[in-house]
């Protein structure tokens, strides 16, 4: 498709647009298109265009280019909707899409242990990409929703320094060049999916002061034309984990997206650790559980030895007296646990099981590290525990993302009422109790 549309896979800058549109159509009829005068137009080419015309015009550019021209989401009963995956990890976006109907077309993930975790759940006829920096854009399949998952970078300024010494405009898109966001941008430009969801830690509203998602907010919505809508999800209402994570919803057409169609239950109302724990009566799973006098049990290498967890209470002791917050966490069946993170496999201090019995706590299985996170026991988990551990610390719950992807469909599909609330992204700096961004509005 790309290859034959005579395009680059280089984003232009504003008013390289414009003088493309004035080529094609005229400056008549791109005031028209846009609501403004020829004049206006004239101006524009002379003195800078401003943000909020960019996408507009782009979307003129790909109206007159067929193999540009976004399809609209297909209604339901019709295909399954395609999406893509980036920065997959494991997979557990794509779990919760294909949940609700979706085909994953591309997938892009560089860690190997976690592809190799990857092609071992899923049977795909494409290939998995590496280092998504050398795809481009314009080799990527035609798709209704991008998801990804993306590192969180600082954006630099020294470019933008450059260019207005130079008296030449920039935009977001030129302060996000070099980061992985960037990747993202630059792909939901070229190909101008009806839809993405984008998930990050929770402190990506704070990250360099703010700035960091006011570029990010003012390249998806200032530069690319989608309506963001943006929230923070404790998923302990679905899973016995506390783990709040930043989620970006956009559309590139106005859709009824409201975030209470994502039902997510209360904190207080979530399931206990026991839910997710190895039970006496299950089958034997080596190498996590064996059978013992008749009944299951977990491997004793999961429990602590004496001496990491003699140096655990003491290390939480000092740190207690200092006055500082560090602890290990011991949890029983009853309870909720911290965040799983990516570093679990070092001492498995954030999360440890209570034994009783005057025994030494133990660490999660990665069984139980899966069932955490919502994957089904079907998933297959044919990496070392350390690495296991890894992945899904750095992994997203699976019935979030399921819950969030219904939600998006539904507002694709026209199927959401417009009685229902809304929560953009000025309410997500109200949330966070942050000042309002120019950005965000």
């Amino acid at each position: 498709m790309g290859k034959n549309s005579g395009h680059s896979d280089r984003m232009d800058s504003p008013k390289t647009y414009l003088q493309k549109c004035t080529a094609l159509f005229g400056q008549e009829e791109v005031g028209r298109y846009l609501g403004r005068n020829a004049r206006t137009v004239r101006r524009w080419e002379a003195q800078g265009v401003p943000a909020m015309a960019v996408s507009r015009l782009r979307d003129m550019l790909r109206g007159h280019d067929p193999f540009r021209n976004p399809e609209p989401f297909p209604s339901d009963g019709d295909r399954s909707f395609r999406f893509i995956d980036l920065f997959a990890g494991i997979g557990g976006t794509r779990l919760g899409f294909e949940r609700v109907g979706g085909q994953c077309v591309f997938t892009s993930e560089w860690d190997k242990f976690a592809v190799q975790t990857y092609r071992t759940n899923f049977e795909d006829r494409h290939e998995i990409a590496g280092d998504i920096t050398q795809v481009p854009a314009d080799e990527i399949p035609q798709h209704d929703i991008l998801v990804a998952g993306f590192p969180c970078q600082p954006f630099s300024l020294a470019g933008v320094s450059k260019k207005n010494s130079l008296g030449r405009q920039h935009g977001f898109l030129d302060e996000a060049q070099g980061t992985l966001f960037f990747d993202i941008a630059r792909i939901l430009d070229q190909q101008r999916p009806s839809a993405f969801l984008l998930e990050n830690v929770k402190n990506l509203a704070g990250h360099d002061r703010g700035r960091t998602l006011e570029v990010i907010l003012g390249t998806l919505e200032n530069d690319l034309g989608y309506q963001v809508h943006t929230r923070i999800i404790d998923a302990k209402g679905l899973v016995p984990q506390h783990r709040e994570r930043f989620y970006l919803v956009g559309f590139r057409d106005p859709k009824p997206f409201r975030w209470n169609r994502v039902a997510v239950p209360a904190a207080d109302s979530g399931p206990p650790l026991r839910t997710i724990l190895h039970q006496p009566g299950d089958e034997p799973e080596p190498p996590y559980t064996e059978s013992f006098r008749g009944r299951t049990r977990v491997d004793p290498r999961y429990t602590l030895s004496d001496k990491l967890w003699t140096y655990l209470q003491e290390y939480a002791e000092k740190h207690r007296s200092a006055g500082n917050g560090f602890g290990c966490s011991v949890v029983g069946p009853d309870e909720t646990t911290r965040t799983l993170s990516a570093r679990y496999h070092k001492d498995g201090s954030e999360i440890l099981v209570r034994q009783g019995n005057n025994r030494n706590p133990r660490r999660l299985t990665p069984r139980e590290c899966a069932r955490l996170m919502g994957f089904p026991d079907g998933f297959r988990i044919p990496v070392s525990d350390t690495q296991a551990y890894r992945q899904f610390g750095n992994s997203v719950v699976v019935p979030v993302i399921e819950k969030i992807a219904a939600a998006m469909v539904a507002a694709l599909r026209g199927e959401v009422s417009e009685e229902d609330g809304i929560h953009s992204a000025p309410d997500l700096y109200r949330q966070l109790g942050l000042p309002l961004r120019k950005a965000a509005v």
